[in-house]
């Protein structure tokens, strides 16, 4: 029987429009966490996005919308799963717009994952490609504080590296990096440090491994088997490092290829040259990650490296339920 499937990050176009039933392409029964905005969104913009995207999902009866973990259980337990979970995330405090009353706001409009920057500094914090590294602002530390109160994972996914580890000093709940890779096996800004992991683990948190090409330093375009071993390479590093109960899946994949390509290329001031210099990004496909395929992989790869069932389901799905159980609903304020 496969594993139960936790994706804690994955991306639709930024757009009303947007087709959701693309996400149909993982197994019914998996928990799905959506993009709904990054930098570039206002409140506005991320509010339009949430009603659209919720409304598609409610209207297609293959997705059942998550406002706490019994709804992940609903499908994920189901004898003869028939939906996927659906929940969603933001890529930076941005389309907060200032206010951490909006966290509560999105809180209940699905949202179940910030980070404070998407590579570059902002009102809250650092971002992973800046020069200077300035860490959690005062407004930074006051937003972990509304995530920890209002139940959303506290992220350092994009975060400069002193963000990163001051999200492990402030938060109250485990933390979690949603979409990272390991510095050690592959030098990228993007990538997180081993002090950035451990301090991680350290809150009980998870590290969500990607399957984004540059981030795996594998990024030809006819290199699947390559990807996939690649990402298998940084689940084995991080539970080697830090204990298989703090690794999971965020797999990052884009069904906005072409629009992420566009904008990688066109906006030189949210991305630079360690992200354009590889030509246009690959990503392992909702496919590659598990379930029956002609090729293998990456459970049977796992499996084939000496990773057993209840290691397996640990990583694709486990771990990252277990911590939101502690995360999601809330804790008291001091």
């Amino acid at each position: 029987m496969a594993p139960f499937l936790w994706e804690q990050h994955c991306c639709l176009p930024l757009s009303p429009r947007a087709d959701i039933a693309e996400l149909a392409r993982y197994p019914l029964g998996s928990y799905l966490s959506v993009n709904v905005g990054y930098s570039r969104q206002s409140t506005a913009d991320t509010l339009e996005l949430l009603h659209a995207f919720r409304s598609a999902a409610g209207a297609d009866g293959r997705f059942r919308l998550v406002h706490s973990l019994d709804d992940v259980a609903a499908v994920a337990d189901a004898e003869q799963p028939d939906r996927i979970a659906l929940a969603f995330d933001l890529e930076d405090a941005g389309p907060l717009g200032g206010d951490l009353d909006n966290v509560a706001r999105f809180r209940d409009l699905g949202v179940r994952s910030l980070l404070p920057a998407y590579n570059h500094a902002n009102a809250a914090g650092g971002g992973c490609l800046d020069a200077v590294d300035t860490g959690l602002t005062r407004y930074g530390i006051d937003l972990v504080r509304a995530l920890n109160e209002a139940g959303v994972f506290a992220d350092g996914s994009h975060c400069s590296r002193r963000t990163g580890l001051e999200l492990a000093e402030h938060t109250r709940v485990p933390m979690i990096y949603s979409h990272s890779n390991f510095a050690a096996l592959w030098e990228h800004p993007r990538n997180i440090t081993d002090e950035q992991a451990r301090a991680c683990a350290r809150t009980g948190g998870v590290v969500g491994v990607n399957g984004v090409g540059i981030f795996l330093g594998v990024n030809g375009p006819g290199q699947r088997a390559e990807r996939i071993e690649a990402m298998a390479d940084q689940i084995e590093y991080g539970a080697e490092l830090l204990g298989i109960e703090h690794i999971g899946i965020g797999s990052d994949h884009s069904f906005d290829a072409e629009d992420f390509n566009a904008e990688l290329f066109g906006n030189p001031g949210a991305f630079s040259e360690v992200y354009t210099r590889w030509g246009p990004l690959q990503w392992i496909a909702p496919e590659d990650l598990i379930g029956p395929r002609e090729a293998p992989g990456l459970d049977e790869v796992l499996a084939g490296r000496g990773f057993g069932p209840d290691d397996l389901d640990a990583v694709f799905g486990g771990n990252f339920r277990r911590v939101a159980g502690e995360v999601w609903a809330g804790c008291p304020a001091h």
